[in-house]
């Protein structure tokens, strides 16, 4: 991988992580040396506030996720810039646009039903009470859209429950980012791509390395309809599905305790959970590494449109 990606893995791993600053105690405070705050706002599943499995299996929120990880290298050039995360674990494109998941204090004024506390709603709420201070929105979300044909397990079964779901997703989305952008319109949006952990159940056996072969193909269509989305609404793509190299099943590379697997596979289980031994695994969400993987595509994703860091 780039350097650069190592090189935020490493850090994240050797540094403590925090996700907010000081408030200043008063208005004179705010000088040259206290300028106003911005806010780079963090949107989506449980990739965007960093979940990971517990010593029990249990998955936790962490200070340790993408969204952290890309916020402490985008402050050293913004010193004034603080995180805020409104991501909600199991969050799919419905209920991030009409809640129902996660509690919010929402806002009706936002809310595209009746109900209060969806996540699109709050993030309204504060670009609104926030104008022009809110330099950056980073979103992920639809792979929980995925989860219930994904649990078919047969592949020409879940293409056909794909293709409903794709629809929904994408107008989904859309409706998403078309609120978003006119709340702030000088806002950076950058969208990302998934990997694809279904590239784990190659460890089980010759029907797990078919499975494995064939997801690619719905992980690059899912891929493909999410870069289509957000570069529609003027939004920037971080492609994780490229940064894990997961289309590689040539490549051979040998994974400590495990042995010599696909290269995609392998990063698979360096940087998620998803081949850890019981009871932390079989988990997709990412470790630190993995989530270090994903800011470094953010950021680069940032530098190659020009966003100062």
């Amino acid at each position: 991988m780039p350097r650069l990606t190592h090189a935020i893995a490493a850090a994240a791993a050797a540094l403590a992580l925090t996700s907010a600053v000081a408030v200043p105690a008063s208005a004179s405070q705010l000088t040259a040396s206290h300028p106003s705050p911005k806010y780079y706002l963090s949107l989506g599943d449980s990739l965007s506030v960093g979940v990971q499995p517990n010593a029990k299996g249990v998955d936790i929120t962490t200070d340790q996720g993408y969204a952290n990880q890309l916020y402490k290298v985008l402050k050293r050039a913004d010193s004034a810039l603080r995180l805020v995360k409104l991501g909600c674990p199991g969050e799919t494109s419905e209920t991030l646009n009409k809640g129902g998941i996660c509690g919010y204090k929402g806002d009706e004024r936002y809310s595209l039903t009746a109900d209060k506390g969806s996540q699109l709603a709050a993030a309204l709420a504060f670009l609104h009470s926030h104008p022009g201070q809110v330099p950056l929105i980073t979103i992920d979300i639809g792979a929980n859209d995925l989860n219930g044909c994904i649990a078919l397990g047969v592949i020409s079964k879940i293409v056909t429950c794909l293709t409903p779901v794709f629809a929904a997703l994408q107008k989904n989305l859309a409706t998403t980012l078309a609120a978003l952008r006119p709340a702030d319109p000088k806002a950076t949006i950058v969208g990302m791509t998934y990997y694809d952990p279904e590239l784990a159940d190659w460890l089980t056996g010759t029907s797990g390395e078919e499975f494995a072969e064939a997801s690619i193909v719905l992980a690059s269509q899912f891929g493909e309809l999410l870069t289509g989305v957000y570069k529609a609404a003027g939004a920037a793509v971080a492609d994780v599905f490229t940064a894990f190299d997961t289309t590689d099943t040539k490549d051979i590379v040998t994974v400590p305790h495990i042995g010599k697997l696909p290269k995609d596979v392998a990063l698979i289980c360096r940087w998620t959970w998803e081949c850890a031994p019981k009871p932390v695994g079989p988990n997709e969400h990412a470790n630190i590494f993995g989530y270090g993987v994903i800011a470094g595509t953010f950021l680069a994703t940032l530098r190659g449109i020009h966003f100062p860091v």
